[in-house]
């Protein structure tokens, strides 16, 4: 058809049919635009990209040599994270996870009627490993210490603690945590889990581990699947203080964790610690780029993130609805509803052509 031709066929038609018709075009050659870009997954909290080439080339080599003989005590790599941390290596326990490690510990201390307290919306595990163990669940009004003291009573045996939160990426910061530490009663365990702690900018990545010295009824939970992108490797570890050493040693795995994951884990922490520091460096960027470009459309954008992380909601508009809209983009997002909010999505942060593609169909789903 050509031009003369293209605007011929509008002679005979009212301008609501023309509009019509040019709006069925228009969606027709953005469909077919859309087919030739690639779908951009920002659902998952896992860091998107391969991991270094030196990372797969220590794990090759290690099975290269041989898997028919059992693995080695993970002795090294516990050395290596405790180093790191400053603290002894008999408390610290490498598990299959940080999730592994939460659920074992979880058995250990919950008992029939005994409750779990823990802010809500969070991360969904922690319901699920406390009804395992035959407790009860209560959830915190809100990410803060006061909201966790108020949902405290006297069968309360936990308190999981998701910090930076999933999916809020809201943050207790350490002097709070440690307020609240010394109000709870003796007999609560708290189960920090800083699975998100990489992305943290508000204060050091390690701010936290110095209480470990004074409450030794707090557990910390870190994991390599987030920002070290090893999500595959299954490997997480916790802190404990002095005096929980015996706890610790009752949550591990009973044969430890894999030589491949111990190879692959201990090459990122020796020499891939500068890619993990350009990714968190990346992700803290475009986190104050998002927020501010973000405020312009109609969205309520909840608490300042400290996580990889935004929890965002639409004006009359659901999450579902939302993440429905973006998908037609080719930008998934998770929808609230299965975290806490169905108002609400969230959406993980990347580099910087994410957030182009993130804020281009914001603008057109709104």
């Amino acid at each position: 058809m050509g031009l003369l031709d293209h605007y011929r066929q509008f002679e005979e038609m009212d301008p609501k049919e023309v509009s019509a018709q040019l709006k069925r075009e228009a969606d027709e050659r953005r469909r077919k635009a859309l087919s030739t870009v690639d779908t951009l997954d920002l659902s998952a909290t896992t860091w998107p990209e391969y991991p270094p080439s030196s990372v797969v080339g220590a794990i090759t080599y290690m099975a290269q040599r041989g898997l028919h003989t059992y693995m080695e005590p993970a002795g090294e790599l516990r050395e290596e994270i405790a180093h790191r941390h400053g603290v002894a290596a008999e408390r610290i326990v490498l598990g299959d996870g940080a999730s592994q490690l939460l659920v074992a510990a979880t058995q250990n201390l919950i008992r029939s009627d005994d409750q779990l307290v823990t802010p809500w919306p969070s991360y969904q595990l922690y319901p699920l490993m406390a009804r395992e163990a035959g407790g009860e669940v209560v959830t915190a009004k809100g990410h803060s210490a006061k909201a966790i003291l108020n949902a405290v009573t006297k069968k309360t045996r936990i308190v999981a603690l998701c910090n930076p939160n999933d999916p809020s990426g809201e943050l207790i910061g350490v002097d709070e945590l440690a307020a609240l530490l010394e109000a709870l009663p003796d007999r609560v365990a708290v189960l920090l889990d800083e699975a998100l702690r990489d992305f943290v900018t508000a204060e050091p990545l390690d701010a936290t581990v110095g209480l470990c010295e004074r409450h030794p009824r707090l557990l910390i939970f870190r994991s390599f699947s987030k920002a070290w992108g090893l999500a595959g490797l299954r490997c997480g570890y916790v802190i404990g203080g002095p005096g929980s050493e015996t706890l610790l040693s009752t949550i591990g795995p009973p044969l430890g964790i894999g030589e491949l994951t111990q190879a692959g884990v201990l090459e990122a922490l020796r020499h891939a610690s500068g890619v993990i520091a350009e990714r968190t460096a990346t992700v803290a960027e475009q986190r104050l780029r998002l927020r501010s470009e973000l405020a312009a459309l109609p969205l309520e954008l909840g608490p300042p993130s400290e996580a990889n992380l935004l929890w965002l909601a639409a004006e009359a508009v659901d999450g579902a609805e939302l993440a429905g809209r973006l998908a037609q983009s080719g930008v998934i997002v998770r929808a609230g509803g299965t975290l806490g909010d169905p108002q609400r999505i969230r959406v993980a942060i990347q580099d910087n052509a994410a957030s182009d593609r993130l804020l281009r169909a914001l603008s057109v789903a709104l």
